[in-house]
């Protein structure tokens, strides 16, 4: 047998049968179909999924009596399905552009042996030693068809393929797909072996000088018809479609060329074999025309095969290298001349012929070189990269991010390379407006980025920087650099070099607002603002950085400060201090609010005391950041501090509302449930929202989880969220004179927007409290009349079970909340089960089954070992349990459901039956089997498998019902321990499938 009829009976033997039985009515109707589809006068193609289907029919196995599998019959109707995916293909030409788009490598293949038997291909005997000149026109067109397929399949596959987005996890899928990856993978191994064939059979094929004819639609009826009605038309020279010799040399001239270009990676000395097919392809285009009916070629591909065969062929002393720049570059790039390889990127920046990715690819490939130890090339990167990004600016496209980390440290040398770059990129005289706009934007925004005022200086003083920007676009630019703030760190200090230029006084001015915006040091600073005070007495230097922000509250008590130095010198301390700890540079903006508390204390008490509570703020903070994050408590001094600020008494002190709402999260945080609740101030929980509401929280955590002592305290605390929930209706008359209501959806019944308490909450880490709110939320969430699906959620019984005005509250603004919650809370801690269960449960009342699923098999994860040990009843409940069953029958993984059912309490037999009836399941089905452990359902299998003849699957059920540990008789302890590692072993293969 030849290898050829080997492979052919490989991939038809074990090509994976899915298709459902087709009835004989049904198949003789849709060959009628075909074929009056396709003898219409122009029909449209008919989709080539049409083969696979055909195909996959003619292939299936059949089972004999004694339930072994058998080889396809070779039976009248599998010959006819075969038949009907030949037509298919005749109809198509045969032409392979389009049978490669659609079919895969195993169809194709299939496809291509029929073919082959159709055409009477000597048997036993390997193509390359078939003499083509001696067989009929169709079967030499045939062998020669097969053999180009052949070597494309190889050449497609040395391509890198873009991996296609998996969907859904499905085990099935999953497995169909891995067998066809296999059978893929043995195609390939077999072609790969007989390349050097194929290879001859086409070189065999360019010797012949005469017409060849490819099958038809009428010539594949002819050959099928009886062999008494066959009067040797399909044996004579015109029967069937015709292909001219010059087309078929062209076409097989330009597959031998590609497949001998792939083989060139391992040996050079074929690139010439290559170089001689494409030319000679493209003669045969040339003489033929570009519009060959049957000779379908990329001639964009081509002209990039004859380009590199050119540049991969050419000596080091041909005198054609020197053509094109891209043999220039090779020649440059194998013998280490660099510095012209840097000249012809320059040239070409005047000329643009490169295109990009060629330009990048040579970076790539000298990064990759420097990468290797060749330091001498970190030069030469950069020059090339400076070439390429100037190339870039010139034709508006974004600047590559290797230019940024290159010039991350810039150098005299750098700048001096990057200006004769771009002058010598641009012909000022003849360049158009455009490109001088783009050129002036670069350096502009090259200007603006650097940190070196002397570079600045460098690039601003160059001559085509002068000529490109007038003089007020240079003025504006240099105020520019003044005003903007800095990218660096703070303490870095001026560059001297720049100060040691003389300058007139307005530049002194200049340089020490420059020294004042960089300084973080507070006695730096207020030397700085001596200096310019005595230069100067009418600018106010508290203005020069926009970035310097107080708080109104305490801006316009600054600004009151009458000595113009002490209000600049109090003012920049705050704003540094501030802008310190936002950025959590704590240790920076404890000195600055020090130095700030010090000169503050000499003369106003009343800013003294804002500066202790910024100080108390700033000392929550460290402490949260530091220490506190990693569990350990604060010290009694800070708590006291904090006590202390919620109970100050002095009058007309500028209050920041966030100090009170940190302190009081603090607390919460660090459960002082028993001050907040007893010894507040009753004033203070009258004026503070932030107060009271912490007040309602530690109350309610206080008396959990007692759920009659603790409604009495929750009812409050519902109250008032209820209200911050509620929205403010108002009736407004339109023009009609109708009367239409408005709703506001922040609302200003609570005691603070909605948006506030959101805020609030997510400053709490305390598990125990955030438990508390957010289940007072799913309660109010499931209060809702049009609820369909309830949220369950841990104390959610010790909330009021309705509300009197519910048209009031703004459910779709709970929803939200509810999201946000359960996300936040989750940051901060992932494996609260509880927690989780709440996020599946929002995913299963929003339709999303598979995420819901994850969040379930998640929650029991976590508080089992991964289902090593049981999972709690209170975590699975049975209501957890019904919706895991129903997430499984929504994603039609039918099989999954009827396991789950034996998950309940009581045994759901109807609907574990009714799923397992169901036919189109997307789970791994009968693999599940030995997950089960409930009798009646295994027994139920084996007679619906009996049902529907599937002996296969009726076996494998009868080996899961035979197993020891599942017999009746056992005692109760081994029966329970069976079952428990079911389950485990389920619920972990559930786990790989949706985490």
């Amino acid at each position: 047998m030849s290898a050829e009829a080997a492979d052919r009976e490989a991939a038809t033997s074990s090509r994976p049968c899915t298709p459902p039985q087709t009835s004989w009515f049904e198949f003789v109707l849709e060959e009628a179909l075909l074929e009056q589809h396709l003898q219409k006068p122009s029909p449209d193609p008919p989709p080539v999924q049409l083969i696979v289907q055909f195909l996959e029919q003619a292939s299936k196995p059949s089972v004999n009596e004694q339930n072994q599998v058998q080889p396809p019959p070779d039976n009248k109707r599998n010959r006819i399905l075969k038949l009907l995916a030949l037509k298919v293909a005749a109809h198509l030409k045969w032409d392979l552009d389009v049978l490669e788009k659609s079919l895969s490598v195993p169809v194709l293949n299939m496809l291509l042996n029929e073919l082959l038997c159709i055409s009477k291909v000597p048997p036993g005997t390997k193509h390359v030693d078939v003499d083509l000149s001696s067989l009929p026109p169709t079967t030499a067109m045939a062998i020669i068809l097969y053999n180009r397929w052949a070597i494309r399949t190889i050449v497609q596959s040395s391509f890198p393929v873009k991996q296609a987005k998996p969907g859904p996890p499905q085990l099935n899928v999953m497995n169909q797909i891995q067998q066809e990856k296999e059978l893929t993978e043995n195609i390939l191994k077999v072609l790969k072996e007989q390349a050097a064939d194929s290879i001859l059979v086409l070189e065999g094929a360019l010797k012949l000088n005469k017409d060849l004819y490819v099958h038809t639609i009428r010539t594949l009826d002819l050959l099928a018809m009886e062999p008494g009605m066959v009067n040797g038309e399909t044996e004579s020279s015109t029967a069937g479609l015709k292909i001219s010799a010059e087309e078929l040399q062209c076409q097989v001239c330009y597959d031998l060329g590609a497949i001998y270009f792939q083989q060139g990676s391992t040996n050079v000395a074929v690139h010439e074999k290559a170089k001689e097919k494409f030319f000679k392809t493209k003669e045969l285009i040339a003489k033929n025309g570009s519009s060959s009916l049957h000779c379908t070629i990329d001639e964009e591909r081509l002209a990039g095969y004859c380009q590199a065969c050119e540049v991969l062929t050419s000596s080091s002393d041909d005198a054609s290298q020197q053509a094109t720049p891209y043999s220039k570059i090779h020649s440059c790039m194998k013998t280490g001349k660099y510095q012209d390889l840097v000249k012809i990127f320059l040239e070409d920046n005047l000329t643009l012929s490169l295109p990009e990715q060629f330009r990048q690819s040579v970076l790539r490939e000298l990064f990759q070189k420097a990468q290797q130890g060749n330091d001498a090339l970190d030069e030469v990167c950069f020059k090339v990269c400076v070439c390429n990004t100037v190339c870039d600016v010139l034709q508006d496209r974004i600047i590559d991010i290797q230019f940024c980390q290159l010039f991350l440290k810039p150098s005299k040398e750098k700048i001096d390379f990057l200006l004769e770059v771009c002058s010598g990129s641009i012909n000022l005289e003849n360049a158009s407006e455009e490109l001088k706009r783009r050129m002036a934007a670069f350096l502009k925004n090259l200007c603006l980025g650097m940190e070196d005022l002397q570079f600045v200086f460098m690039i601003s003083s160059h001559e085509l920087f002068i000529k490109l920007l007038k003089d007020d676009e240079r003025k504006l630019l240099i105020d520019q650099m003044r005003k903007r703030s800095p990218r660096i760190n703070l303490c870095t200090k001026p560059v001297p070099s720049f100060y040691d230029i003389p300058a007139s006084a307005s530049v002194n001015i200049g340089q020490l607002e420059h020294q004042l915006i960089l300084s973080v040091d507070p006695w730096r600073i207020r030397q700085i603002l001596i200096e310019l005070h005595g230069m100067t007495s009418e600018r106010q230097f508290w203005t020069i950085s926009s970035k310097w922000e107080v708080p109104n509250v305490y801006g316009n008590v600054i600004l009151g400060i009458k000595d113009s130095l002490t209000r600049d010198l109090v003012y920049i301390l705050m704003a540094k201090g501030l802008h310190c700890c936002a950025i959590k540079d704590f240790v920076h903006a404890k000195q600055l609010f020090a130095a700030c508390l010090e000169l503050v204390t000499e003369f106003s008490p009343k800013l003294r005391q804002v500066m202790l509570n910024e100080m108390l703020l700033l000392d929550i903070y460290t402490h949260e950041a530091g220490p506190g994050a990693s569990g350990e408590r604060p010290p009694s001094d800070l708590i006291s501090r904090v006590r202390g600020y919620l109970e100050m008494r002095v009058p007309d002190i500028p209050l920041r509302q966030v100090v009170a709402e940190e302190c009081v999260a603090f607390l919460l945080n660090w459960c002082e449930n028993e001050y907040l609740t007893m010894q507040v101030p009753l004033s203070l929980v009258q004026t503070n929202p932030y107060v009271k509401l912490g007040q309602l929280l530690a109350a309610t955590c206080k008396e959990l989880p007692g759920p009659k002592e603790s409604r009495r305290t929750a009812k409050d605390l519902w109250e008032v969220v209820v209200q911050i929930c509620s929205v403010s209706n108002q009736h407004k008359r339109g023009n009609d004179g109708r009367v239409s209501l408005i709703k506001h959806r922040e609302s200003t019944l609570g005691i603070m927007y909605r948006s506030e308490l959101l805020s609030f909450i997510k400053k709490l880490r305390e598990p125990l409290v955030l438990t508390t709110i957010l289940s007072l939320f799913v309660k109010l969430h499931n209060v809702r009349e049009d609820i369909v699906n309830d949220i369950a959620a841990e104390y959610i019984s010790i909330w009021p079970s309705s509300i009197p005005n519910l048209q009031s509250v703004d459910f779709e603004a709970v929803a939200i909340t509810v999201k946000e919650l359960v996300s936040y809370a989750l940051t901060i801690n992932a494996n609260n089960h509880f927690w989780l269960i709440i996020q599946a449960d929002i995913y299963f009342a929003t339709n999303q089954y598979s995420a819901a699923l994850h969040y379930y098999l998640q929650a029991g994860a976590v508080c089992s070992d991964f289902f090593n040990k049981m999972v709690p009843p209170d975590v699975y409940t049975d209501q957890v349990i019904k919706r895991m069953i129903k997430c499984c029958s929504l994603l039609n993984c039918h099989t999954q459901v009827a396991i789950l059912c034996q998950f309940l309490r009581e045994v759901d037999y109807k609907t574990a039956f009714k799923a397992l009836q169901e036919q189109n399941s997307h789970d791994a089905m009968d693999s599940y089997y030995e997950y089960i452990w409930d009798v009646t359902i295994l027994e139920y299998l084996t007679y619906l498998h009996h049902k529907r003849g599937e002996t296969d699957k009726r076996q494998i059920a009868i080996k899961a019902i035979g197993q020891t540990e599942l017999n009746a008789s056992n005692p109760e302890e081994v029966l329970q321990l069976a079952a428990q590692r079911r389950k485990k072993k389920f619920l972990q293969a559930m786990a790989k499938l949706y985490f």
